[in-house]
């Protein structure tokens, strides 16, 4: 059963049953409707999605110890960290996750796990970007890119995600004079979302972009964005000292959890060989689950290495990658 937010109110006053698990989501319920499938089929046990739009971590302690919701869906390291911060979720500690989820893709205390990882890439134009040409992050300040760089604004997620580990690598100083060069490219004044930066190359506005990988996947799939897709190529830089940025997708059992036994089965399911596979073709992002492998349409971009900057401290570094953001007036 799946619940959009409006009408997930009744979550709220049902009892806790011995065969459901129940969802707060910031995923839609139909990227996830092939993993509940599984589930349910291969455990019996029922899951309620509820899908929200923003405020999960708000709702979460309105309801306190009455809430309804077992686990939490949510992508972004920041949006893990602040469930924590708040105090809504609770550690889980299983053999089965830990052997499953990388170090550095889970809390140290147990407390948020991660299910895929997506890496923040180059879209760049086939005609007029060689691929070559982007080869590091810090490549983006150069003057050579400049009038030719479209991205979304400086204060989204995704953004902040990349300034911040730019912060753990270089620090404030080179991040700020970093920030201020790559402003200084910009085609257009930053808007829109990832897919609108590679329309915009598409329409010659610019010629590279920053993106997350699985937009590639999501345009080749829409008859009205397949030919944005197929004006760019896939790049993947890296920080001059470490590897590709990447983000994930993750979960945490809420501190109520009514059904925690469901919960914790569901979240050893999740890093299961299946549902990874499963995951990682849905949503066309990365497993992490050792020996497992992303869907073949994302093998072919090409391959990286993941930067090794625990998400945790990129975490840290968000307060003050915000801030140079604003500082620099990035979106001016």
């Amino acid at each position: 059963m799946f619940l959009r937010l409006t009408t997930a109110l009744a979550l709220v006053a049902a009892p806790a049953l011995a065969q459901e698990v129940n969802l707060y989501s910031y995923r839609q319920p139909e990227l996830l409707a092939p993993l509940t499938d599984a589930f349910t089929e291969q455990t019996g046990i029922k899951v309620n999605v509820a899908f929200l739009d923003k405020g999960m971590v708000e709702r979460l302690k309105a309801e306190g110890r009455r809430s309804p919701a077992d686990l939490i869906f949510t992508v972004d390291i920041s949006r893990l960290a602040a469930a924590v911060e708040a105090g809504v979720t609770q550690p889980v500690q299983s053999d089965v996750l830990t052997a499953n989820v990388p170090a550095q893709y889970h809390d140290p205390d147990g407390q948020w796990w991660g299910l895929t990882t997506r890496a923040r890439i180059v879209y760049a134009s086939k005609d007029r970007v060689e691929p070559g040409e982007v080869t590091t992050y810090e490549d983006l300040a150069d003057p050579k890119w400049q009038g030719r760089i479209c991205t979304r604004s400086g204060t989204h997620d995704y953004t902040i995600g990349l300034v911040a580990a730019m912060l753990a690598h270089h620090g404030e100083d080179y991040t700020k004079t970093w920030l201020e060069g790559v402003k200084s490219n910009l085609a257009r004044k930053p808007q829109g979302n990832d897919r609108a930066q590679v329309k915009a190359i598409w329409a010659g506005e610019c010629d590279i972009s920053l993106g997350n990988t699985y937009y590639m996947g999501q345009m080749l799939e829409d008859p009205e964005q397949t030919e944005w897709a197929n004006s760019v190529n896939v790049l993947f830089p890296t920080f001059e000292d470490g590897g590709t940025h990447v983000n994930i997708s993750g979960v945490a059992m809420t501190a109520a959890a009514p059904n925690k036994d469901n919960a914790l089965k569901m979240m050893e399911f999740l890093v299961s060989p299946e549902a990874q596979k499963v995951y990682a073709k849905a949503n066309y992002e990365y497993p992490i689950a050792p020996g497992s492998e992303a869907d073949p349409l994302v093998q072919g971009w090409g391959s990286f290495e993941a930067d090794d900057v625990n998400l945790m401290e990129i975490a840290g570094y968000r307060a003050q990658a915000l801030k140079l953001v604003e500082t620099v007036d990035f979106d001016g």
